[in-house]
């Protein structure tokens, strides 16, 4: 590129060239001085060249793009990928922390799976042999005493059970509103309804409706399907108007063959408790609603209905909500009963006990809850026996709140110089 330089820095130069070198600093420093300045004036205007000679460039290369774009085939177009069908971002894939910190958590859960059921193993060895020794002892001392030893060893009874024409529906049916913890304690709260039901001498008819999905599968592989060893038991996938029915037609007989406890009055005798249950829930919820479509031997159970149970009625079969997501959701069980259109109530916790929290209990403890109650014929008693001591409190203001906590704190003092000096001297 040719540069476009000021004749008058050439003429300078070229005078500067030939006159003879003189030992004078002061025109060494203008000699140098010129020099420096024409190598500045030479650059700038290489700059301004180039400057202007860019856009050109530019808009060739420009043109040729389009060209080329415009004479490429149409089979070529259409392999190359457009923006929107290029592959995710390996970001979206990852795992959050929190979905890692789980994992890592369930697989060091899992690598000690087998230390823990060997654990449990020796502790129930441990217990064998223990109750082994103490029966020892008792057969050591009958004998001494010359006493037959089978008679000091307590045995157990068989269990006489007396079956009540009353069905415990758990609606298994919200596994989308579970976390897989909280399916995990759902399956426990089943097995204990089932056990504690067993163990009562008046005992209900435990059913479990909408059982499938995860909680299914846990049963059947985690618990090894001890589900299907269970007695005068119903287990459906359907829904629990239909789970009913079954148990209605299954279960349910004259009530003269059943030997029922005094304060189960059955609704021959004309005494219904359930009557005006049935008087505000047709006058209120069932407007527009044809009579067949509501099921008058359903209750379902909520916290948040505005009736109250006043007793159990044979021929009804009462629904347990089988739900565990910590007061996460509010009024599903309540949402329910009127997406079916069913009679709803709750137990009458408020006129026996003053709980801090909400009148939300688990599922296990509502089972054993109205089985209490068919032994004994007493709300009151049925509660103190199954909720905990510690939400049977009044609710406590703010104040008196901090009163309780300034009572119950630990002051501590550092001990006195005084003392310890009498105690040296001592």
């Amino acid at each position: 590129m040719a540069t476009v330089t000021d004749p008058q820095t050439v003429t300078a130069d070229v005078a500067m060239a030939d006159s003879p070198a003189v030992p004078n600093d002061s025109s060494n420093i203008s000699t140098a001085n010129g020099k420096r300045k024409a190598d500045i004036d030479v650059s700038e205007l290489d700059k301004r060249t180039v400057k202007k000679s860019t856009p050109s460039v530019n808009n060739d290369e420009q043109s040729s793009e389009i060209a080329n774009d415009t004479t490429m085939a149409p089979a070529q177009q259409a392999e190359q990928p457009t923006p929107a069908t290029e592959p995710a971002t390996t970001d979206e894939t990852k795992p959050s922390k929190r979905e890692l910190k789980k994992l890592r958590k369930q697989a060091a859960y899992e690598a000690y799976a087998e230390q823990r059921k060997q654990k449990r193993k020796d502790k129930r060895h441990e217990k064998q042999a223990q109750r082994r020794e103490e029966r020892e002892e008792l057969m050591a001392k009958a004998v001494e005493q010359g006493l037959d030893p089978m008679a000091l060893i307590p045995t157990k009874q068989p269990l006489d059970a007396n079956y009540i024409p009353i069905s415990f529906i758990i609606d298994c049916d919200f596994e989308q509103y579970m976390r897989e913890g909280e399916l995990i304690s759902l399956s426990s709260q089943l097995t204990r309804s089932y056990a504690m039901n067993r163990k009562e001498k008046h005992q209900a008819h435990l059913s479990f409706s909408g059982f499938g999905g995860k909680l299914k599968e846990r049963f059947e592989t985690k618990l090894k399907n001890t589900h299907k060893n269970w007695k005068n038991v119903v287990i459906t996938e359907d829904n629990f108007v239909e789970c009913a029915k079954r148990v209605q037609n299954d279960f349910v007989h004259p009530y003269t063959t059943y030997n029922l406890p005094e304060h189960v009055i059955p609704m021959e005798m004309g005494n219904i408790p359930h009557m005006t249950l049935d008087e505000k829930f047709d006058n209120k919820s069932t407007e527009g609603v044809e009579d067949d479509s509501v099921h008058k031997s359903i209750v379902y159970l909520t916290s948040d209905s505005p009736y109250t149970l006043d007793r159990l009625e044979p021929g009804m079969s009462y629904i347990i909500g089988g739900l565990v997501d910590r007061n996460r959701e509010k009024g599903l069980c309540y949402k329910r009963a009127q997406e079916f259109k069913v009679r709803h109530a709750k137990l009458p916790i408020g006129d026996f006990m003053a709980m801090q929290s909400r009148f939300v209990l688990t599922t296990n403890q509502v089972v054993e809850i109205m089985a209490k109650w068919l032994q004994c014929g007493n709300w009151g008693q049925a509660f103190m026996e199954v909720i905990p001591k510690r939400r049977n409190l009044p609710r406590l203001s703010w104040k008196e709140r901090r009163r309780m906590r300034r009572r119950t704190r630990t002051k501590t003092r550092l001990p006195c110089q005084d003392t310890e000096i009498k105690s040296e001297v001592e």
